[in-house]
């Protein structure tokens, strides 16, 4: 997006200071629904439209990589109704977006367990991520069936698999050895993560990854989250001093 067709809030930000990767942990679509005495279904409901939107201006605005907080691995507690529901509608937006996904460049990308979603959800979910593949836009990932520990855990064995077979040396373990096993191969590490509902904490969310992010709470519900709210996020951490340890970002 050219300089001239940006708001006039991100048009003031040097391109250079804006955020490669954003990570989003949505949250509140039930209680969004529930203060509105509407079934907790309506909520997700909403939310995959506020998906839809914030994806098509994340893409918009030339963002490289996005991350969404789809399904936790803890969400397999909620009420199977609900679960069902989530899947249903997985499955749909899988199918419904594909030419949104196509129109935008986007390149698909499931992080987290195959094991749990039904056969057919991860039918369409497969055929979308394949159809994307030739694109050169930017990174969708889709945290589904995730938990951070898992990954790690799924990380461990897989390196440790390798040096059993002399694949890799004890001493070849390294941060970045780490990293190229984790779900997020190949993407950077997240700068700015955002949450919205106001919970201040990351919930098993990629925590390997935004050991240097910086992070942005809102109060707002994720079905009120709208492209303003996205722009005042990415302002905000343009202002921060990432020090990354050091005295000086």
């Amino acid at each position: 997006m050219s300089a001239e067709c940006l708001p006039a809030n991100l048009a003031s930000v040097p391109r250079e200071r804006w955020p490669r990767h954003i990570a989003i942990i949505m949250d509140g679509n039930g209680r969004w629904a529930q203060r509105r005495d509407l079934p907790r279904i309506e909520g997700h409901r909403l939310g995959v439209e506020t998906v839809r939107k914030i994806t098509e201006e994340c893409a918009n605005l030339e963002i490289e990589q996005l991350t969404l907080y789809c399904l936790s691995s803890e969400n397999w507690k909620r009420p199977p109704q609900e679960i069902d529901f989530l899947m249903h509608l997985l499955e749909q937006y899988m199918i419904g977006e594909r030419t949104t996904i196509m129109d935008n460049n986007l390149r698909v990308r499931m992080v987290g367990r195959r094991d749990s979603i039904p056969s057919q959800v991860l039918r369409e979910l497969d055929e979308t991520v394949a159809m994307s593949r030739s694109n050169q836009g930017m990174w969708l990932n889709l945290a589904i069936n995730y938990g951070s520990r898992a990954e790690i855990v799924d990380a461990v064995q897989e390196i440790a698999r390798k040096v059993a077979s002399e694949e890799l040396k004890i001493e070849q373990i390294d941060e970045q050895a780490i990293s190229d096993h984790l779900y997020t191969a190949g993407n950077h590490d997240p700068d700015l993560l955002l949450r919205t509902a106001g919970e201040m904490r990351v919930s098993n969310f990629l925590l390997w990854q935004i050991s240097y992010a910086e992070i942005w709470v809102t109060e707002k519900c994720w079905p009120e989250f709208d492209e303003l709210t996205l722009h005042e996020a990415i302002v905000d951490f343009a202002q921060r001093n990432r020090k990354f340890g050091g005295l000086n970002g």
